[in-house]
This record gives C-alpha cells, structure tokens and sequence, in this order.
C-alpha cells in the first residue's frame, strides 16, 4: 500500500490531520496496520495513543494507556512557572501526579539549574515518566517517585510545587469521547472532582519552603471553589492565569 492510500483510508476513518500525523509518522505503513489504526480511529481513539507520541512544549513524550496524552492547556502552568522564574537561582520542583512527566521535564528543560521529583501513585504511569526523563536525557536532574499526595515524605523541601491534578467530578457529560483512552485515575475525583486539591492543600505546606509558590491546573469553573480550599488550610492566593482561549486554567498560591 501507498502512502497516498493509507492517508486517504485514515482521513475517511478520522480527519485529514490524524492522517498526515500518522502517515508522516509510519511513512512505510502496511495495509494490515492502516486498517487497524483506521478502526481505532472510527472509535474515537486520540492520534497521539495510536502513535504513541505528543508533543509538548517543544519536546516530544511518549504517551501510552496509563497517562493523559499532554494537552495545550498544560503549557498554561509551565509558562506561569517559567515567568515568575527570572534569575538564576538554584530551584527545586515537584511534581504531583506526574503522568508523562512532560510537565517538570518541560520545566527542567527551560529553567536553568533546576532539578526535581515527580511523584505518581500509578507504576504504570512513573514507567511513562521514567522513560521520557531518560529519552530527554534528564535522569540526572529529575527523580520519579511511586507516591501519592497524602502520603509523599521528603527530607528536603522545594522552592516550587506544580500538579495538574484529577479534576473532572464523576458523571461528568461534557467529557469528550476520547477521554474514555485515558486513565480514570488520572481524569476523576470525588468531591464533585475537587478531592485531589483538598489533599493537596493539607498536605503539601509541609513540602514548599517558606518563600516557595505552588502552581495548579484547574478545569472550567473551578478556580473559586479551589481559592476556598486553599485558603482554609491557610495558603494566600498569588494570582490566575487564563490559558489561550481566556479560560482560567491555573491557579498560584504561596505560604
């Protein structure tokens, strides 16, 4: 099969962009693994878990079933955390919830003499992590971690805190079809999806230094409910940042 065969077979099964991202990808691809791909596209399956690749940021992840495929809205609190990060200042970073990684490799990549811990209370998903800090040459500035928020422990505290935590409340309708490729433990959570940021907000003061900052994604709406939160268990609200279609999308607090 040709490559103007395949593109034509995948476009008909998806779009013309999941084709000419899979065909530049598998320029050599097989009839056999056209039809496949062509069928998990009809399902709905995102082009980045049939190639198993996204970039973000500038940088190419590996992505598979057990994480998030990295999304624009995420580069949202990579750029929040880069411009509050204008000297060159030795940093600590942690990252809660760590998925691909793409986040604090994002960050290790663009913030000079930064290094960090990536935590996950999924193996699977820290195998992902693990795998996309070595490929970017990393392994020596990042350590990933199998720990979940409540329970984490470090001898050392960090100058900044990011997560893009589990958000979207269970029973959820607008959760677009693609969605049903990820990891439930990745996209849900109780408490009407603000679970993870209740347990962030107990637990996390004990792992920021006194002058640090904590950056968190939120999703639509949220940002009010998470404000109280936080300010209960007695952080100050630093600011919102809106991602590039004017929604808030993260959200900065300090000790």
């Amino acid at each position: 099969m040709n490559i103007n065969q395949a593109f034509a077979i995948l476009e008909k099964s998806g779009d013309a962009r999941a084709a000419r991202i899979i065909t530049t990808k598998y320029p050599k691809i097989s009839w056999a693994r056209t039809i496949y791909y062509a069928h998990l596209l009809k399902r709905g399956m995102p082009v980045a878990k049939i190639i198993h690749s996204k970039w973000f940021y500038g940088l190419e992840f590996y992505t598979n079933k057990h994480t998030l495929d990295p999304r624009p809205d995420t580069e949202t609190l990579v750029e929040a955390v880069i411009k509050d990060c204008d000297t060159n200042e030795k940093r600590s970073i942690l990252d809660m919830g760590t998925g691909t990684g793409c986040i604090i490799c994002a960050l290790c990549k663009n913030i000079p003499d930064t290094f960090g811990v990536a935590i996950d209370k999924s193996k699977s998903a820290l195998r992902v992590a693990k795998r996309n800090i070595k490929k970017l040459q990393l392994d020596k500035q990042i350590k990933a971690k199998h720990a979940n928020f409540a329970t984490f422990k470090s001898d050392e505290k960090f100058n900044i805190i990011v997560s893009n935590p589990p958000y979207i409340k269970y029973g959820d309708a607008h959760v677009n079809i693609g969605a049903q490729f990820d990891p439930r433990i990745a996209l849900y959570a109780k408490n009407n999806g603000l679970y993870a940021y209740e347990q962030i907000a107990k637990n996390a003061k004990r792992l920021l230094k006194s002058d640090g900052k904590i950056y968190l994604e939120i999703g639509v709406g949220q940002s009010n409910q998470i404000i109280k939160i936080f300010k209960f268990y007695g952080w100050n609200f630093e600011r919102v940042e809106p991602d590039l279609s004017g929604i808030n999308r993260v959200l900065v607090f300090s000790l």
